[in-house]
């Protein structure tokens, strides 16, 4: 869970999964077509349209709301927990705007974990800063013991323990648990304000697509839209 290598110290914190990871991440045979480019584009910016009116007030959600995270691979179903409200609201306020939409998973583990969040990487111009972006600020850590890192887990990226001794998460990135024994040491570390209730076989496609030296999906993946389910 790294906001890029200098920033972000996680990877480092587990780097004994980087070489089960390499092993697996060949490089692509080829890209994809012309077509599948225009079909997935096509299917953003329709999405889009479709969910541009879509603005509910926070306020007016539930005090664990269940949201959907409508991807390129398919949509996770994920509620948010009461008590990380810093958090929660945050992921609100930010779904409410369209932050999320069209941002990549610009870092994939296979066996470890996805990541996104990143507003950077809805521009491929940014390509060298993926990993580095947000929207300006952190959230104070909300850390509850009852919430682990078990399959599914939704929890905040943020920067390494020398820059963010406060633990201090990151105000838009965030991750998803893939494997429960991996991650089970950062439990108290990151904290985790939410889990997945449904689409655990398209976090499971996401984690395996192939990936470049520094975790980077060689095929974009991305937040098509984030919409509350009401």
């Amino acid at each position: 869970i790294v906001m890029k290598s200098k920033i972000f110290a996680l990877i480092l914190i587990v780097s004994l999964t980087a070489a089960s990871c390499g092993n697996r991440n060949q490089k692509a045979s080829g890209e994809e077509t012309a077509a599948t480019a225009e079909a997935t584009e096509q299917t953003l910016t329709d999405s889009t349209a479709m969910n541009s009116s879509q603005t509910p007030d926070p306020a007016n959600l539930p005090e664990e709301p269940i949201y959907e995270i409508h991807t390129t691979e398919g949509t996770i179903t994920i509620m948010l927990y009461a008590d990380t409200p810093l958090h929660r609201d945050n992921f609100a306020k930010l779904v409410s705007q369209h932050f999320y939409d069209s941002v990549l998973f610009h870092r994939v583990i296979y066996n470890f974990m996805i990541q996104t969040g990143d507003p950077l990487t809805k521009n491929p111009a940014n390509e060298a800063a993926f990993g580095t972006g947000g929207p300006g600020y952190t959230i104070p850590a909300e850390f509850v013991p009852g919430h682990t890192h078990k399959k599914g887990a939704v929890a905040a990226a943020r920067m390494g323990d020398t820059a963010n001794p406060r633990k201090e998460s990151s105000g838009s990135q965030f991750y998803i648990v893939h494997n429960a024994e991996i991650c089970s040491h950062l439990d108290g570390e990151y904290t985790v304000f939410g889990e997945t209730l449904d689409g655990f076989d398209v976090l499971d496609r996401i984690a395996a697509v192939r990936t470049d030296a520094n975790d980077r999906p060689l095929k974009e993946v991305r937040i098509i839209s984030i919409t509350p389910v009401i």
